[in-house]
């Protein structure tokens, strides 16, 4: 508690546990959605420029193909967003899904450097963002805090159960 700060009302701890919860599904649901996804033929192709652009996941389509390389990273998807998910068992387990989140969104973020066709045709400063994929990458910053944020809630629930007196 930060001294000085008031004490949050019940409606405040009520509306924070809500969204605490609503982030955490949000984000599961994500990771499980986009990684089915990664096993239909129109997502494999979408995301092999992705790929193939990436000094950090370009190995993908040499090691499994265009469709295997996209087949990998829809497992470590659906992984994340069930590990994510698993916090109603244990926070561990969202602590293991949001590094995993972390992980996968930092090296999205890199996309934006590699990946031709970030910048709108016709500019040439780096904040005239395309829509595809400029300002579709940029969105995973949002996501990258989402995920940091599962981290850090996850590690203090984790902590609060080893404080916590076995009966």
């Amino acid at each position: 508690m930060i001294e000085g700060a008031p004490m949050p009302s019940s409606i405040d701890t009520r509306v924070a546990h809500l969204a605490n919860w609503a982030l955490t599904f949000a984000l599961a649901i994500i990771f499980l959605w986009f990684g089915c996804l990664k096993f239909t033929p129109y997502e494999q192709s979408g995301v092999a420029g992705f790929i193939m652009n990436s000094p950090l996941i370009g190995w993908l389509h040499s090691a499994f193909g265009i469709a295997g390389g996209a087949q990998f990273l829809g497992v470590f998807e659906i992984l994340t967003g069930l590990l994510i998910a698993g916090r109603v068992l244990d926070p561990r387990l969202s602590l293991v899904g949001g590094a995993m989140g972390v992980l996968t969104f930092l090296i999205t973020i890199t996309l934006l450097f590699t990946t031709p066709g970030v910048i709108q045709p016709g500019y040439e400063s780096f904040l005239a963002l395309s829509a595809v994929p400029g300002q579709f990458l940029l969105k995973d910053l949002g996501l990258l805090a989402a995920c940091l944020w599962i981290c850090g809630m996850s590690w203090a629930e984790v902590q609060m159960h080893r404080s916590i007196p076995a009966p």
